[in-house]
């Protein structure tokens, strides 16, 4: 490998990570951003696995690959550039990086949540913007890693807005400001890569969070501010957006940018193996330019969302986690609005299969809402198709962009297609039903528990169906619409019924369903934890040290917000 010799302090070598994404039986994957163009050695265990990097817009990347690892095994590691240590850093306060490859006998245990803002950890943030959750679980690993109440996971899963490019920190302002100033368009959002990589900075480099990103693998998928809010709404969005003279670029630099920062880590080696334009890192020896190719990508999916598969599937032992696109997999042609582009959906139904114990569906939309606000969808949906005049399909429309109306609920036939894929799985006529089947998602800034309601005795489901929502990580909801969020889950839920009720357009659901936990509003992650048949969802937020704490993100420690057992239904 040749990437030319490079000298420096490792400051300057290591600009971010390295990150651990892919953890597997036997192997793993090490994400890194580097300086210069460099060849990336990890060593563990006597052994050393090295990778050549490539560029984007002249920001340099590299994903190590390791193999040959043994299954249940937990191997400290260091990454190299240059012949020089980078990672871990000298003096770090932090525990040893580590590697835990699965344990088929371990009970899987799995962190995830939405919607993260990249402020400080100081007063003045918190008391804006509440306390970080990432964070919080970072100091909580760091401070007794295995034990107590913070058990190690073994997966975290970001399920969108990792970054918030319409919404920037002061920090981002100052940078935008310095490159090209805040008065030429898109103003204080993100312009390009170039920007979208600072921004990425910022979200990542924070020294606790950075550990724990270096030591604990992670799956991710975006959603909406990933790219910007109500990314992909409908034709109507769509079509006043590109007329955006900035749009394009600020497309193609979200896109080509989660390319390289999310999206690679998703993949497992054969995976990698397998994509279109990593095949060419893997079959060069020589730092490779591919900028035009994932810029190329990334305008070919705007047009034609079936070109380029952004979910993922990872079988996790006694789990099979599957990451459902939710976004740019979308159809939004008048008459063929769909939620999942026809291949995407023919791909989804192959991953429901059984021969699983318990089976995680990542979406970052929740696919089973507060019955009260999936029936105001509903309504919305069938106004805004014209099915009641062009004057309200226009009004429709304009509140469906405003309070975010675009949820699966208003995707309703892509909807009950999956609905009945999940139903027809729960009923074992798939394999032998799991016990549990699990939406994860994020995106609504409140956390709830959902169930289908009496799912054996009324559909002869033999798994159990709920839908976890955490979110957010950071980004509180605003206290007035604490109550409004709430009132959909409870007391708004058979009044919108009736409404939605009388519209031939928007019949009973098939498979009704209730909120029977929540909703919290705690900035917190959540954690799935496997016992057998039954699983344990901990709802957990971080809590600050006392005022008179000089270093207030430093002492800030985990807190339970709320537990929930579900037992699962034997197959």
């Amino acid at each position: 490998m040749s990437a030319g010799p490079v000298r420096g302090e490792p400051d300057d070598l290591l600009v971010l990570g390295p990150m651990l994404r892919y953890v597997g039986l036997t192997e793993a994957t090490i994400w890194v951003q580097a300086a210069h163009p460099v060849v990336v050695t990890v060593e563990a265990d006597g052994r050393e696995w090295a990778a050549v990097s490539f560029a984007v817009h002249d920001h340099h990347y590299a994903l190590v690959i390791l193999d040959g690892l043994s299954p249940g095994a937990e191997l400290e590691y260091t990454v190299s550039i240059g012949g020089q240590v980078v990672w871990p850093p000298a003096g770090s306060p932090y525990p040893a990086p580590r590697i835990r490859t699965l344990d088929l006998d371990r009970p899987t245990r799995l962190v995830f949540g939405s919607c993260r803002v990249s402020e400080s950890h100081d007063r003045k943030s918190n008391r804006q913007n509440g306390i970080d959750a990432l964070h919080a679980l970072a100091l909580a690993l760091a401070d007794e890693p295995g034990a107590g109440d913070a058990q190690w996971p073994d997966l975290v899963a970001f399920l969108g807005d990792q970054v918030y490019a319409d919404e920037t920190s002061e920090a981002m302002r100052e940078f935008i400001a310095h490159r090209r100033g805040l008065e030429d368009p898109p103003g204080t959002e993100i312009k390009d890569f170039v920007e979208y990589a600072h921004l990425y900075h910022l979200a990542w480099s924070d020294p606790a969070n950075r550990w724990l990103l270096s030591t604990v693998p992670s799956c991710m998928i975006f959603d909406d501010h990933d790219i910007r809010d109500d990314w992909n709404t409908s034709w109507t969005w769509h079509e006043q957006i590109n007329r955006s003279p900035w749009w394009h670029e600020r497309l193609v630099g979200g896109l080509s940018s989660y390319w390289v920062y999310q999206h690679l880590g998703n993949l497992s080696p054969a995976q990698l193996a397998r994509d279109p334009i990593h095949q060419r890192v893997l079959a060069s020896r020589e730092h490779l330019d591919l900028t035009s190719a994932v810029r190329d990508l990334a305008t070919r999916v705007d047009r034609h969302p079936w070109v380029y598969r952004w979910s993922y599937s990872r079988d996790l032992g006694d789990c099979r986690l599957v990451v459902v696109d939710s976004r740019a997999a979308r159809v939004l042609e008048p008459g063929h609005r769909s939620m999942l582009d026809p291949d995407e959906l023919a791909w989804l139904d192959e991953q429901l299969s059984g021969a699983v114990d318990h089976l995680l569906i990542g979406t970052s939309l929740p696919f089973l809402l507060p019955p009260g606000l999936h029936d105001l969808e509903a309504i919305d949906e069938a106004v805004a198709s014209g099915r009641y005049g062009s004057g309200p399909a226009r009004l429709a429309e304009r509140i469906r962009q405003k309070i975010d109306l675009e949820h699966w609920a208003a995707f309703a036939d892509d909807m009950a297609e999956v609905f009945e894929m999940v139903m027809d799985l729960a009923r074992g006529n798939r394999g032998r039903a799991p016990y549990t089947i699990v939406f994860l998602s994020g995106d609504v800034h409140n956390s709830y528990l959902a169930e289908v309601t009496d799912a054996l005795a009324r559909h002869g489901a033999r798994s159990r169906i709920v839908q976890a929502v955490c979110s957010p990580i950071r980004n509180p909801m605003p206290k007035a619409m604490r109550v409004v969020m709430s009132a959909f889950a409870k007391s708004l839920a058979h009044p919108m019924r009736a409404v939605a009720g009388r519209s031939k357009h928007m019949p009973d659901p098939a498979y009704p369903w209730r909120v029977t936990h929540g909703p919290w509003f705690e900035n917190c992650f959540a954690e799935l934890a496997v016992d057998g048949a039954d699983l344990t969802i901990t709802w957990r937020g971080g809590e600050a040290g006392g005022e008179g704490d000089d270093e207030p993100e430093q002492s800030t420690r985990m807190v339970r917000v709320a537990q929930v057992p579900v037992r699962g239904t034997p197959a």
